[in-house]
């Protein structure tokens, strides 16, 4: 198995994952590079992103897998960046050394803007709520019947930094990546709910590293 390791900015990132996985098969085909299929009557590219970037966010930190089957490694990058569309670039495509299920955490920055300047008290208060022993939240559920379900957000954070500027306060947050998951939304929606003096007037969020269980970067 290979590994593409692959940046997604500026207008990219409002490309979705489904999109992106045909944008990727098309590049690869573009770029005249052979990699495994399915097989059976309709066979496709086998290509899989272990961990799906929500739409709008950018990221410098994600991993296509697939088996790249005849041309040499260190030629995929340059071969695929000149087939794929602006914001995306791909940095490597290395032999996959660890199991996805050893991709334990996710570090994403989160910078919150407001318009009038940041709220007095707003990045001692969020300190504060991201400080508490529990906090619960709704999020939504395909398996729950009413379509959501609640979780407590403290166990899914292992770290949480918060730096205030004039007009911005960053999250730099260390998150739980699957088996569950956290979502940062969550973490700006619990803000928004327990915390409305602080609440921006716009997000943005980026996906800076992946991690193992130590915190060391997975690859």
């Amino acid at each position: 198995m290979h590994r593409v390791a692959f940046t997604k900015a500026d207008t990219a990132k409002f490309i979705s994952h489904l999109d992106l996985m045909r944008t990727f098969q098309r590049s690869f085909l573009r770029a005249d590079i052979a990699i495994k299929h399915t097989e059976g009557f309709n066979p496709h590219a086998f290509v899989s992103i272990p961990l799906p970037l929500s739409v709008g966010f950018s990221s410098s930190c994600e991993v296509l897998e697939c088996q790249v089957l005849d041309t040499p490694l260190d030629e995929v990058p340059a071969r695929l960046n000149a087939a794929l569309p602006a914001g995306i670039t791909v940095q490597r495509c290395y032999e996959a050394a660890r199991p996805v299920k050893e991709l334990s955490y996710v570090n994403y920055i989160v910078t919150m803007e407001y318009e009038a300047g940041a709220p007095f008290g707003a990045e001692s208060a969020i300190r504060e709520l991201l400080a508490r022993d529990t906090l619960v939240m709704e999020k939504r559920s395909k398996k729950a019947k009413s379509g959501k379900v609640e979780v407590d957000l403290i166990p899914l954070i292992r770290q949480a930094t918060v730096e205030e500027r004039r007009d911005t306060i960053t999250l730099d947050l260390i998150l739980r990546a699957q088996n569950p998951g956290l979502n940062p939304e969550l973490v700006v929606a619990a803000i928004r709910q327990h915390c409305p003096d602080a609440a921006p007037d716009f997000v943005s969020f980026h996906r800076r590293s992946v991690l193992d269980e130590g915190l060391q970067i997975w690859e």
